[in-house]
């Protein structure tokens, strides 16, 4: 059932989608989506650079993996993550509550207008949970008013789609011989940020300085082995599918899977990622 849970008009879609279906599928498969973004994990918190006693916010904690990694950090501080998912909060509680993290909570809400109170928090991070605000003008200037001055933002956001092997043969093996419209430039979505020019503008008139974007790229995997790989595609991304006739259908799941084969090896199924990480410190006010 999707949740009631107060969200800025412009983020209605993203609540329908996040505590609906879509959530529900990632809170399911929270071990799969963890592993596939892992190896950013070392240069992510590098740049975080959390201390003992640092207050800390995770934007689009999801299952909660950055958010427990970010509380061992903290050890002395605490660490809040905030989701629209209530499917996948629940297991991020779940699994906090099985690490014996005492240091770290959990809120549905939405970032973009939630009251988090003023100077609460060290430290912002979102690791790809940053690209889908509808209005991130109000979204990153509600999260700048929650950090203290000279407090430090930490983005994982996703380059461009081209640069992301793993959506651009995904989609295409999907496609069944359709030409798929792109998304509009800045559209919610997984590539909104994909801009360093639009993230510095962004981030600068939200109240951030010294904003910086460096490209990281990563092998991401998506199985075990071309059938696992294919199972879990294919439930990631099954409205591709829709409106297809049994013949088209039939063609692009066969797709898929030559896909999935043609990128098995010993490791398991990888695909190549580009992602940006941005850091910036919240402006200080003049002396």
């Amino acid at each position: 059932m999707v949740s009631t849970r107060q969200v800025d008009p412009a983020n209605a879609e993203q609540l329908r989608a996040w505590d609906g279906s879509e959530g529900a599928y990632w809170a399911a498969h929270a071990e799969r989506f963890e592993q596939a973004l892992r190896d950013y994990d070392g240069p992510f918190f590098e740049a975080a650079a959390i201390a003992p006693t640092d207050h800390v916010l995770d934007i689009g904690c999801g299952t909660g993996g950055s958010t427990r990694a970010a509380a061992r950090r903290a050890s002395a501080g605490s660490v809040l993550g905030v989701d629209l998912s209530s499917a996948m909060l629940e297991v991020a509680r779940r699994a906090a509550e099985r690490e014996g993290s005492t240091n770290v909570s959990f809120e549905q809400a939405d970032a973009q207008i939630h009251p988090f109170g003023e100077v609460a928090f060290d430290v912002a991070i979102s690791r790809t949970g940053a690209m889908f605000f509808g209005d991130p003008h109000a979204a990153f200037t509600n999260i700048a008013r929650a950090l203290r001055p000279g407090g430090r933002l930490v983005l994982l956001v996703w380059q461009s789609f081209p640069r992301n092997e793993w959506v651009v043969e995904i989609m295409g093996a999907l496609a069944a011989g359709r030409e798929l419209p792109a998304p509009p430039p800045g559209a919610p979505g997984p590539f909104s940020m994909a801009d360093p020019d639009r993230v510095h503008a962004l981030l600068s008139s939200a109240g951030f300085d010294d904003v910086w974007v460096s490209g990281l790229e990563e092998q991401m995997c998506f199985g075990l082995d071309p059938d696992d790989a294919h199972r879990f595609v294919s439930g990631l991304m099954h409205w591709m599918l829709d409106g297809l006739d049994d013949v088209a259908r039939a063609s692009a799941v066969d797709a898929l899977h030559r896909t999935m084969r043609a990128h098995h090896a010993a490791q398991g199924v990888t695909f190549g990622s580009a992602a940006w990480l941005v850091t910036a410190r919240v402006r200080q006010a003049p002396p």
